[in-house]
């Protein structure tokens, strides 16, 4: 009989460490996710805006306003660019 007390103290004790890391895990993601909305909510910066207005004026070769711009990090750069080269149909030869 004292076998299954003892067995049950065990499970009770893995019970606990198994939950007191979870809630560990939890709030680690927690503070990772307010860290990446704060990112996200950022605007952006008057001098990186002033940099793609010349970029979009160069480019145009006229001045022109950009009208909406987002701030963004990470993969959205590599994502944008593949959508740019894989949306971009060139048919040669055909009239």
């Amino acid at each position: 009989m004292t076998g299954g007390v003892e067995m049950a103290e065990t499970t009770v004790a893995e019970l606990l460490d198994a939950v007191r890391g979870l809630t560990a895990r939890v709030e680690q993601l927690e503070a990772e996710l307010a860290e990446v909305r704060a990112l996200q909510a950022q605007d952006v910066p008057e001098d990186v805006l002033l940099a793609i207005s010349a970029a979009v004026a160069a480019f145009l070769g006229h001045r022109a306003k950009v009208k909406q711009v987002h701030f963004r990090t990470g993969q959205a750069w590599a994502q944008q660019g593949r959508v740019a080269v894989q949306g971009h149909h060139i048919i040669h030869g055909a009239r």
